[in-house]
């Protein structure tokens, strides 16, 4: 048995999310689909985080474990051949001790959020950012998001339906900065809530159209109620871009 570690890129838009769903299609589903078309062997998916519906990767890191021989340029591209037209690439690939884990073994994730910043409708992009049409203040944003760095209970920026035992987590960074027209919010933390990106994205959001004030987000935390929370953004524009592991 030989487990390999995959790279997954794809777009989140056709599906229920990254994990298997009872009630519609899933990347976890596409990806053991493709491995059984590829090897005969059925296989279980295991990745270093879960998106929701609409949410998209750029380095999303999965493992999964295969009894017939492969290189792992020969995996990669045979598991590329078969994902098709599913938008989900496997954009590297490497054999992984086989207590390796892409879940358990994540000492570190990374987001970002798109947000174009124009009153046009989005064309190319439509379902990969989030279009807010009024001029959005980055730097008012990036101060405010600064208050929720470090270990809080992030209770206000977490959904109802979230399954983590605890609210309370240490966000390492939280960077807002402007690129043209596009606002990126740059998140890193060890573990992230269910909706936690995309609360405190809409929340800042509001700060940079004025309707909140920039010491409205550390009050927001303060509360530890989700009754506060201004606005959840949508997950067009979210993207796991980087799970990080131990160096050995």
């Amino acid at each position: 048995m030989t487990r390999f570690a995959l790279t997954l890129e794809f777009d989140g838009r056709p599906f229920m999310g990254l994990q298997r769903q009872s009630h519609g299609p899933s990347v976890q589903q596409s990806v053991e689909d493709a491995a059984f078309a590829l090897t005969g062997q059925a296989t279980i998916m295991h990745a270093a985080g879960r998106t929701d519906a609409g949410v998209h990767a750029l380095g999303m890191k999965a493992h999964i474990d295969i009894e017939k021989p492969f290189t792992p340029f020969q995996f990669m591209e045979g598991m590329n051949a078969r994902l098709r037209p599913h938008p989900i690439a496997v954009v590297a690939c490497e054999i992984v001790p086989d207590d390796w884990h892409a879940r358990f073994a994540c000492i570190g994730r990374a987001y970002v959020y798109r947000i174009v910043n124009r009153r046009a409708p989005l064309t190319l992009e439509r379902g990969k950012a989030w279009q807010v049409a009024k001029p959005l203040d980055e730097v008012a944003m990036h101060r405010a998001a600064q208050s929720l760095i470090g270990l809080h209970d992030f209770t206000t920026f977490r959904s109802a339906h979230c399954q983590s035992g605890s609210p309370i987590k240490t966000l390492d960074r939280l960077d807002v900065r402007r690129e043209g027209e596009t606002v990126l919010i740059e998140a890193e933390a060890r573990s992230f809530l269910h909706h936690q990106v995309r609360s405190m994205v809409g929340c800042l959001a509001l700060v940079g159209m004025g309707r909140w004030k920039e010491h409205q987000m550390a009050e927001a935390l303060e509360a530890r109620d989700r009754q506060v929370l201004g606005l959840n953004a949508p997950p067009d524009g979210l993207y796991f871009v980087n799970a990080v592991y131990p160096a050995n």
